[in-house]
């Protein structure tokens, strides 16, 4: 896929009906060709659109008005291309964790969480979290994640939750003005209740920090989870971070991960961790799929904002 092509598809399959800013601005780069040569000189996995908007957000740039966007992008080019060869797409989205839920709920409980590609560790706190399925509550406390869940039946708990550890190649703090800086600068323009969020969730990891560690998943994933609590079932999870992994260190990864004790939760594209037989996605917007130990349960979307049960 061209670099045109993937912005025209970010604008169709991600930012369509979420973020009008997002799918015009997507749009406008995709025709682009300054931009477009630009980008190509960079590495593949630095070219995305997410990446390269948060990173203009975060400079202080303007997202709203293509045009705007071309003549800042480009006259600040050298700063807009340092931050995209440092920087990842660390969106550390706490409404992910109405999609987990369901699974994480029905586990032997007392649960040790060890989340592969943390951020800051947003999604390690399942327990802190209250929940909205439709009608039915769940949890207490702030944020209130709402999720529309299409075949589910809904949880009655949150998890008992002994032990959490992130592992990531570049944690994020969330005591650290900066670092929360950046995951703000990731939420797209028009979508004020995830900043909302996002304040709501980083209060409560920062009155409890969670276990993060600098590390690779493959190499460093066996020691970190050798922590885990006897008597707690270890919970391997990850939403949205192995289309970042090459695939052969995806595939070492997937192989590791089922040699562990405990148990593997995934919401990964069904590109990026395939599974035979898969239903049809209930539309053309971009689905994840949530899996357990391998098996594929339902179709999520992205921010947690909507799940199909068919698992």
């Amino acid at each position: 896929m061209t670099t045109a092509e993937a912005y025209v598809e970010f604008a169709s399959r991600e930012a369509h009906g979420v973020s009008p800013a997002y799918e015009r601005l997507s749009l406008a780069v995709s025709r682009d060709d300054e931009l477009l040569a630009l980008l190509d000189r960079l590495p593949p996995g630095k070219r995305q659109p997410n990446l390269l908007f948060g990173v203009v957000r975060w400079l202080g740039g303007p997202v709203d008005d293509p045009a705007a966007f071309h003549d800042y992008a480009v006259s600040h080019w050298p700063a807009v291309e340092a931050e995209l060869l440092t920087r990842a797409t660390q969106t550390n989205e706490a409404g992910r964790c109405a999609l987990l839920l369901p699974v994480l709920a029905a586990l032997p409980q007392p649960l040790a969480l060890l989340e592969v590609g943390a951020s800051a560790g947003l999604c390690l706190y399942p327990d802190r979290y209250a929940y909205r399925y439709g009608e039915h509550g769940v949890g207490s406390g702030e944020p209130v994640l709402e999720c529309a869940a299409d075949g589910l039946t809904p949880p009655t708990r949150v998890p008992d939750v002994v032990w959490r550890a992130g592992l990531d190649l570049n944690p994020l703090d969330v005591t650290d003005g900066g670092d929360v800086s950046w995951l703000d600068a990731l939420i797209w323009p028009e979508q004020e209740h995830r900043r909302d969020r996002l304040r709501a969730a980083v209060a409560v990891a920062a009155a409890d920090p969670p276990l993060l560690v600098r590390g690779d998943l493959v190499d460093d994933l066996p020691a970190l989870a050798a922590r885990a609590p006897a008597g707690a079932t270890l919970v391997v999870f990850h939403t949205s971070v192995l289309y970042q992994v090459p695939p052969p260190r995806r595939e070492a990864f997937a192989r590791l991960v089922r040699e562990l004790p405990g148990h593997w939760v995934a919401i990964e594209g069904p590109d990026v961790l395939r599974y035979d037989g898969l239903p049809t996605p209930p539309s053309d917007a971009l689905h994840n799929v949530l899996a357990l130990d391998g098996r594929p349960l339902a179709w999520t979307r992205g921010h947690g904002q909507a799940m199909t049960w068919f698992g």
